[in-house]
This record gives structure tokens, sequence and C-alpha cells, in this order.
């Protein structure tokens, strides 16, 4: 039972790919690699859906295209689990490395791919390396006329490579010349006036814990969900170690023996859920929503 005295549900949210299909190690593990490798994914998925059960907690799992083709039985147990199944594309490519047209077979295929296996429909979208960025809201048009309803890529901070400084922190609600879609940004905090990172993944593991907490006690107070995200390869500290350079070493392998454990405190210490049971009241709702007219 979550020890906050706030009643603040946040999202807990999943980005599901095996350890190999990051952007730290494509220099070594090209895509027609994938299959060639062993798959560790199974099994890092089932320690967290075990955590979850444990904390009573249902979480949105943002899964590949390319794992429901190849290793349909990690959506299947994640279906049966009672957690809910999103998009991360079907190739784990970045929407800036896409034109307008392979974006949309990247998100259609994917859409039709994860629904096939897991048999409910797909609402919500999260890009890979969260790649919608300044200058490519073009793909939130395509995700609106391909059907989705939500989008989580937007990371309301300012980084080399990703990150979109002027998006809204709070959940809200982006119109479009082709319709509307909810955004659920990534969780920050300030520190000195400069916002940071403090969603989960690699910050989890890379900053001191109290930052991370800092956030969520900060959206608590607010009263405004916030956005957490991990990856299964982030709870698995027995993966190959691949020769990559000294940087990537430190992005990728640094702190994994330390990543359950902490999300263990975070489940004790605040209340989360899966982003589309709370979909129906959000799209209604005048607040927490923030309306936005443009990403």
């Amino acid at each position: 039972m979550p020890t906050s005295s706030c009643t603040t549900t946040h999202f807990f949210t999943v980005d599901v790919e095996e350890y190999f299909q990051v952007k730290a190690l494509e220099s070594v593990v090209s895509r027609d690699q994938w299959l060639t490798r062993p798959s560790r994914v199974a099994r890092s998925v089932d320690m967290l859906l075990d955590t979850l059960a444990r904390h009573d907690t249902r979480a949105t799992f943002f899964c590949l295209g390319w794992l429901a083709n190849n290793r349909a039985e990690v959506v299947r147990s994640i279906v049966h689990a009672g957690h809910e199944i999103a998009s991360h594309g079907f190739s784990h490519e970045r929407v800036t490395a896409l034109s307008r047209g392979a974006f949309r077979d990247e998100v259609r295929s994917s859409k039709r791919a994860l629904e096939d296996v897991a048999g409910t429909a797909v609402l919500g979208f999260r890009a890979p390396s969260f790649s919608i960025v300044p200058g490519f809201e073009w793909a939130l048009d395509v995700l609106i006329e391909e059907g989705y309803r939500y989008d989580s890529s937007l990371f309301p901070i300012r980084r080399p490579g990703y990150g979109y400084p002027s998006a809204l922190r709070a959940p809200h609600v982006i119109h479009r010349p082709v319709g509307q879609i909810v955004e659920f940004p990534l969780a920050t905090t300030s520190i000195f006036r400069y916002r940071v990172p403090a969603a989960g993944g690699g910050y989890l593991r890379q900053f001191p814990l109290g930052v991370i907490r800092r956030a969520f006690r900060e959206a608590s107070e607010r009263r405004e969900p916030a956005t957490f995200y991990i990856h299964p390869w982030e709870i698995d500290p027995d993966q190959p170690r691949l020769p990559v350079s000294r940087l990537n070493r430190l992005r990728h392998y640094r702190g994994l023996g330390d990543t359950l454990p902490r999300i263990e405190r975070l489940l004790g210490e605040f209340s989360f859920g899966a982003i589309g049971s709370y979909m129906p009241s959000l799209e209604r709702a005048a607040t927490p929503l923030v309306r936005s007219g443009a990403a």
C-alpha cells in the first residue's frame, strides 16, 4: 500500500524491447541480427509482472510490433496479467529517421500486430527514444489518422537527442488540424529553475532516487498524474555486455542491479495505474488536463 498521503494516481509504463534493441547498442547489433541474439525479454517482463502484482498495480506496456510477431508469448503474458498494451512502434526506429509515409507504416503495422496478438484495442503510442521533437509534430497527425487516442512521447526537457522543452508537464489535449490527441508527458522536476528529467529509465539508474521521488511527490502535491517509465532490460544485470563505447557502457549498464529495488520503493510510496484506464475521464475533464493548441 503506498505510504504517500496524496491520492493522486500516477502512470506506470514499460517500454518493452530486447536488451539489444536500444540506441546505445545499435552500432554493434544490426536489425538483421536481432533474431540471432538470445532473447531475455520474457524473464524480465515476468519479473516486472510479479512486482506489479505484489503491489496490486496495473501498468501500460508499450510494446514493439516486432515482439508481437516474434515473441508473441510476451505480449500475451502482459494481457493475461491484466495490463494495457500500447504501441512502441514496429521496429524501434526513431521518428526523426523516418519519412511521414514510413512512420505511418510503422504505427499502422505495430497497431495491427499487437491487436491481433493481444485481442484488445491499442489506444496509445510512445515513440522510441521519445523522438517526437520540435519540427516533427506531423507525427501526431499520423497517430490521430491511424486511430490512436493518446501519445506519451513528449519529454519536457532540453537534451541532445530528444526532448520537447516547451511541452506542458501535465497531461493535456493537443488539438491538431486532423483532430485531437491526449498527451501524457514524461515526469520532470526543477533544480535551480532548470527542468530535470525524472521519469525513470536511465535516470532512475543514474540519478539519486530522491530526484525521481521528488518529481512524483511534486506532481502529487499539484494533484497532477505524472508518467514513469522503465525497460525490462533495466532489471537484468546479467545481460551480455557488448563492446560499445565507454559512454554507452555507462548509459546502458550502470545501476542495473539497483533498478528493481528502486521500483519497489516507488511502488510502495506512490499510487500508479495504467494510462488507458483513465482515458475516458481524462478526455472529458476540464482539469487536470490543460488544453494546448499545438505540441
